[in-house]
């Protein structure tokens, strides 16, 4: 289980600047107000426009930055006091996948298995379990150097769910993905969230609507920074009063623009 209670988050950007004229400086508040609970056994979708505050909300999840205010705990461990437990906790598919180019797709899951304390045969056979359940037997023992998109996703995830975690976190995970390589992914996580599969808990954030609809059983919409919405899918329709999930989404995301369009 993941629980981010009301978490902000700003930096300072600077701009401008030359040998007459000093450099200015701007506050940018990426993140102001964020709560979400994502539940075992569920894939809760983190929905929202690029610039949103989805990536900078998931870093601090990941323990890359604090947050100014607010909570975040993994299955009840605090990330800012014992980051290193609660990371143990999570399998993170980050927007760059950064595979090692010259390692087969097995080593790069076996190396990342023994980054996190497997001995080498436990994460050996580790890599063959994850290659049958993501289809992955006609790369597993090439180099990642040449593979496509579909093919280093496939090895990024492998990667992230090496140590068996109760917690995936999923950053923007089909971008670039052709229609064959989301539905393996879609069907990938499906099975992981399962009692079958270990009944994870599944955070997936995106901006594509159809992704949130055919997968995400609870889904938060994230705006300026704020959680403006959350619910199933079916909740946010009635409460927006829209039958179209993408009007939906407008309207509870940007009620400004929503309003403006259907004056």
């Amino acid at each position: 289980m993941i629980q981010i209670e009301n978490v902000s988050k700003h930096f300072i950007a600077r701009s401008g600047g030359s040998l007459v004229r000093r450099a200015t400086k701007q506050i940018v508040h990426a993140v102001q107000g964020v709560t979400m609970h994502a539940a075992s056994g569920r894939i809760t979708g983190l929905l929202g426009a690029n610039g949103a505050g989805k990536t900078t909300t998931l870093r601090m999840l990941g323990g890359l930055f604090k947050p100014d205010s607010g909570s975040i705990t993994v299955d009840g461990i605090a990330v800012d006091q014992a980051p290193r437990t609660a990371l143990a906790r999570m399998g993170i598919l980050g927007d760059a996948h950064g595979l090692y180019p010259r390692l087969s797709a097995r080593e790069n899951i076996i190396y990342f298995g023994r980054l996190q304390g497997m001995e080498a045969d436990a994460a050996s056979a580790r890599a063959e379990e994850l290659s049958h359940l993501l289809d992955m037997g006609t790369i597993l023992d090439r180099r990642a150097e040449g593979f496509s998109q579909g093919e280093r996703m496939k090895t990024a995830l492998a990667r992230a769910l090496v140590h068996d975690p109760a917690n995936i976190v999923l950053d923007e995970p089909t971008n670039g993905l052709d229609v064959l390589a989301t539905r393996a992914l879609r069907e990938a996580l499906r099975h992981l969230r399962s009692p079958a599969g270990g009944g994870k808990c599944i955070v997936f954030s995106t901006h594509i609507m159809q992704e949130v609809e055919q997968l995400c059983e609870h889904v938060v919409v994230v705006a300026q920074g704020r959680s403006v919405a959350q619910g199933t899918v079916q909740e946010l329709l009635e409460q927006a009063g829209e039958t179209r999930f993408e009007d939906a989404f407008v309207k509870l995301a940007f009620p400004h623009t929503a309003a403006e369009v259907t004056a």
